[in-house]
């Protein structure tokens, strides 16, 4: 696949639902793609190091590579009601963290941007210490008691009941509340350097293989599930019904106005460097 392009993105059922028609060459015109398979805090890093073409990342990374990338309008993961969630073993409040040690996947992560905004609102003098440990360790450690407090994301608010946990917050839901914005996860990022008519057609393609997807979901069904692994499929398809949603297709104003919302506030409380005016300009 010496033509291909090189593309990095996590094997959670939203994303292989999305890319399944491209990655399988089914979507007409579209450059050939050459898939790596990675979690988020992995494809946050190749970004921040330029290794691939396009990738999958957190839009919290986005100040850190906008000059070698730029963000494509379609095919990455906002929405409403689906932000990630505080869990504790026994309840509890806000108040409660404070000094506490909190679980996170990945400190340039979305959801710690969103956490990060939350705890300065909500946790008087701040939480204690912050563990990053891969996304399926975190609920499994608080459970145990290792941490207080677990920070977790994706499939997780499907299932944190069967760890016996509790959700202390919803980050997604404080977001919603204070910006009336939907909640942008993850981005999906394009070189610069492939140039303008090149990022179109990523842009084009990117934004039919998820109206393939919409228009057949069967045909996705074994790629989604065999890289879901564990996941059960009624899990798998409450995910992607959550996450594959109308800013996949297109960005839109509101779209826009999220991403732009979270990287300010968060540049506002010195947790990400400031973005310039045309930061987010396509192509």
């Amino acid at each position: 696949m010496s033509n291909a392009l090189r593309i990095a993105y996590s094997p959670c059922p939203n994303d292989t639902f999305v890319f399944h028609a491209w990655a399988h060459g089914l979507v007409p015109g579209a450059p050939a793609l050459d898939v790596t398979f990675a979690d988020i805090d992995i494809t946050n890093g190749m970004a921040e190091r330029g290794e691939l073409e396009i990738l999958k990342v957190s839009y919290a990374v986005l100040p850190w590579v906008l000059d070698e990338y730029t963000l494509l309008p379609c095919g990455g993961a906002l929405g409403r009601g689906c932000g990630p969630l505080v869990l504790t073993r026994d309840g509890g409040t806000a108040a409660g963290l404070a000094g506490r040690t909190v679980a996170v996947p990945s400190e340039r992560s979305t959801a710690y941007l969103l956490f990060r905004l939350w705890a300065a609102a909500e946790v008087p003098g701040g939480v204690g210490a912050v563990e990053i440990m891969p996304f399926h360790e975190i609920m499994p450690a608080v459970r145990d008691g290792r941490v207080d407090a677990g920070l977790v994301i994706h499939e997780a608010r499907f299932t944190y009941q069967e760890y016996g946990l509790t959700c202390l917050a919803d980050m997604g839901e404080h977001w919603e509340q204070t910006t009336g914005l939907p909640i942008p996860l993850g981005a999906i990022i394009a070189k610069r350097s492939l140039g303008e008519p090149v990022l179109r057609r990523l842009a084009d393609a990117a934004r039919a293989s998820v109206r393939m997807a919409w228009d057949d979901p069967a045909a996705s069904r074994e790629y989604v599930l065999t890289h879901a692994q564990e996941m059960n499929p009624a899990v798998a398809d409450q995910h992607i019904g959550l996450y594959v949603n109308e800013f996949t297709d297109a960005l839109g104003e509101d779209g826009y106005a999220a991403v732009r919302g979270l990287l300010t506030r968060a540049a506002a409380e010195g947790l990400v460097p400031p973005l310039g005016p045309d930061a987010l300009n396509f192509p």
